[in-house]
């Protein structure tokens, strides 16, 4: 009976391997369906994907600010004062001009490409990742967690959020680290906010109830089973409050109280510019339209991540 049995057997692994044989001719699969789907939607929004290029292109200046820019962005050449750009009747020395005191302006342009994309990025983590935090505490624990949570929210909530911070660096000092702390602590409550709305309404849901009733833990049911599923509006808040620090950032340093002197941030060439508006406006107008480009191509970005990522809005399309 066993060696009746082999020539079925033999047939079924011919089967097998002529059928693995003929995939391997086939094409190779497409991408997973959520993630093909969402690049379509993102791709659709032809600002989005032009913020995303724009953005991608200033990424890649500031990780080769060294290699990219021809001087050093504190280096100061007294003999080239307010050197008009290449457009400008200046020379090909230095193509963007340079500032009061002869620093050039290219070179301290891509470095505070760097240190404002930094400022954005620890920022941004700083806030997200307490905030959801909280966020879900207030959601599991409402009666008791919850309520001191939304209310010490709503006291911060209660100021605008750059007095607020500028509030925070009057008290910790004027300084890089410090203006990254006073923006990662204002931008807290909106994600707070934001994760305990999600989290409320996902754990009447069946999947969660089904959870509890299999035995899952209080914080598996948070970072695994009701986290995931608040996800996507968190990165679309992330995504804007990126440009939002960075304009915060911006503003701190034109008021003094952000990155000091000599670095190369873009808020800080605007203050010690302002003086040459009119004499040499494109000390002024170059770190300004930096400033403005990259917040621009942030928002639409994080437009095209909303309407990729709300399923309301795929319905509705």
């Amino acid at each position: 009976m066993p060696n009746s049995q082999l020539p079925s057997d033999a047939a079924k692994q011919g089967t097998v391997l002529n059928a693995v044989s003929s995939r391997a001719d086939e094409p190779l699969a497409p991408l997973p369906s959520g993630l093909g789907d969402f690049w379509r939607s993102f791709s659709s929004n032809k600002g989005a994907l032009l913020g995303l290029v724009f953005f991608v292109i200033v990424v890649l200046c500031a990780l080769l600010a060294d290699v990219l820019a021809p001087y050093s962005p504190i280096e100061q050449y007294r003999d080239a004062l307010l050197t008009p750009p290449f457009w400008g009747a200046g020379t090909s020395r230095f193509w963007l001009g340079t500032d009061d005191i002869g620093r050039d302006m290219l070179s301290r342009l891509l470095h505070g490409a760097r240190l404002s994309l930094s400022i954005g990025l620890v920022a941004v983590t700083l806030s997200m990742l307490p905030g959801i935090a909280l966020g879900l505490l207030a959601a599991f624990f409402p009666d008791k967690l919850g309520t001191v949570i939304l209310r010490l929210m709503d006291v911060m909530l209660a100021l605008p959020s750059l007095l607020l911070a500028i509030a925070v660096v009057a008290v910790l000092g004027p300084g890089l680290v410090n203006t990254m702390l006073a923006i990662a602590l204002v931008s807290i409550p909106g994600y707070v906010r934001l994760v305990r709305a999600s989290a409320m309404s996902e754990l009447a849901k069946d999947y969660v109830i089904a959870s509890r009733l299999a035995g899952a833990g209080t914080f598996r049911l948070m970072f695994d089973t009701v986290l995931p599923n608040c996800m996507a509006p968190v990165i679309v808040t992330a995504t804007l409050g990126f440009s939002d620090a960075i304009l915060t950032a911006a503003a701190l340093g034109f008021l003094g109280l952000g990155a000091q002197p000599p670095m190369p941030e873009w808020g800080t060439m605007l203050a010690s510019a302002r003086d040459y508006i009119e004499r040499a406006n494109w000390v002024v107008t170059l770190p300004g339209l930096a400033i403005l480009s990259t917040v621009l191509a942030i928002n639409l970005m994080g437009d095209g991540l909303r309407d990729a990522l709300d399923p309301r809005l795929k319905k509705l399309s």
